[in-house]
């Protein structure tokens, strides 16, 4: 009897204890179930417009307003120099002269058959006047004079060629010949380089292209002066450069500086216009993925994407032409660990630095 009832103790223990622990697994939380993840905190804007002026900054070169390279027209012996290296001379400045004493021989030659075929041409006609010759005589007469004096005209454009004068009104460069040397077309006397109105060149991206006029306004910079330089667009190149993508411009230089030189490199800054409506964002807001570009918003408390187009760009701020708009909250850190649809929370709103 008595192990009787220490079997059926025994067994209501084993019982009681199987169900406690039943009872106890079954309050365990079922292994694999995800555990909710606690919101992300991140940085925000409020998108909002700001007048933006768009203004690009692309390299320059400082050109004379004309030059050119001295050539003599014909070949001959250098006689006299007078390229002074450095110096300002005016247009038609006699700058070298070649020996021309055959030429002054034929002219003299020519000369005296002139005058001696215009006393026969002179005294004919008197003879024809009374019947003296024929017509036919005396038209061989004036023809003798009329073809003496085209050969005098011939051999003074021959002289004219000897000398070598300054086509406009400049600076010489340096000399490369001196006096007594035999010289042809090829050779080079000097460079003349007209410096007293200088001209501005350089290019711009195509995308800009259609933003730049005639008598538009830039400004520009040397190396080793702090002046602010103004030019005005004079010209532009009737087509794009295929293999830079990007159009030639020329300006006439207005300001007056001894910095300014020809062939000098030139900083350019061009205004391209002004915008009060843009709306800007940090640019590290922005997530290119293949050629489109996203951000995250703030919305109900979820991070969502949203695809946009942009526009013109600085150090730290990126113009947003469409997909976003004003007052919408802008994430602007923890972007990597964002997808769509994370629970976030704003810990703090940025305000938009001002454009300068």
């Amino acid at each position: 009897m008595r192990i009787t009832n220490l079997l059926i103790s025994i067994l209501l223990l084993i019982l009681t204890a199987c169900g406690g622990k039943d009872k106890k697994d079954s309050t365990q939380t079922i292994p694999g179930s995800p555990a909710k993840q606690a919101p992300i905190s991140v940085d925000a804007i409020i998108a909002k417009t700001q007048t933006l002026v768009t203004d690009i900054e692309v390299p320059g070169s400082l050109l004379a307003n004309e030059t050119t390279e001295i050539h003599p027209e014909v070949s001959g012996r250098l006689v006299q120099l007078n390229v002074k290296e450095g110096t300002f001379v005016s247009r038609g400045a006699l700058l070298a002269k070649l020996y021309d004493g055959d030429l002054q021989a034929q002219k003299r030659k020519v000369e005296v058959q002139l005058k001696i075929a215009e006393q026969t041409e002179n005294r004919q006609n008197q003879l024809l006047k009374i019947q003296g010759i024929s017509q036919q005589e005396y038209d061989l007469s004036l023809l003798q004079v009329h073809n003496l004096k085209a050969d005098i005209d011939i051999i003074n454009e021959a002289i004219r060629k000897t000398e070598i004068r300054a086509p406009f009104s400049g600076k010489l460069g340096f000399k490369n010949i001196s006096p007594g040397a035999f010289i042809n077309p090829a050779t080079i006397l000097c460079t003349i380089s007209q410096v007293s109105q200088l001209k501005l060149q350089f290019t711009v991206p195509e995308k800009y292209s259609s933003k730049i006029k005639n008598g538009q306004n830039v400004d520009f910079t040397v190396d080793g002066s702090l002046k602010t330089n103004h030019a005005h667009v004079s010209a532009t190149e009737v087509f794009i450069e295929e293999n830079t993508r990007s159009l030639s411009v020329r300006a006439v230089v207005i300001s007056q500086d001894p910095y300014l030189i020809p062939g000098a490199f030139a900083k350019v800054k061009i205004e391209l216009g002004q915008d009060n409506l843009a709306i800007m964002i940090p640019t590290e807001s922005v997530i290119p993925i293949g050629r489109k570009k996203q951000i995250y918003l703030f919305k109900s408390g979820k991070a969502m994407t949203m695809d946009i187009t942009t526009g013109v760009r600085d150090s730290s701020r990126i113009q947003v032409l469409s997909g976003l708009n004003i007052g919408d909250t802008v994430i602007t850190t923890g972007l990597l660990f964002l997808k769509t649809g994370s629970d976030i929370k704003i810990s703090k709103v940025n305000p938009l630095i001002p454009l300068p």
